[in-house]
């Protein structure tokens, strides 16, 4: 009986503390925050923890790729 093993792929998280969205994005805390604040990345609240969903990380970066290609992003008309 030949028997493979193959490795369940780990399930990606859907939710992440704001210490591991720190490290995600490699911004510091005060900088998420203000992300936050500005409407620039999404948050929910899970009881009195702020945590940031998948998908809100992944459509922060998709908006910078869409500045820094765009090339409008703080330049005044």
């Amino acid at each position: 009986m030949d028997a493979t093993i193959t490795p369940l792929p780990v399930p990606a998280r859907h939710l992440y503390p704001i210490p591991e969205a720190m490290r995600l994005l490699s911004l510091s805390r005060s900088v998420i925050y203000e992300l936050i604040r500005a409407g620039r990345l999404r948050s929910v609240k899970e009881g009195r923890a702020r945590r940031i969903p998948a998908t809100a990380i992944t459509a922060y970066l998709e908006l910078l790729t869409r500045e820094s290609e765009g090339g409008h992003y703080g330049q005044t008309a």
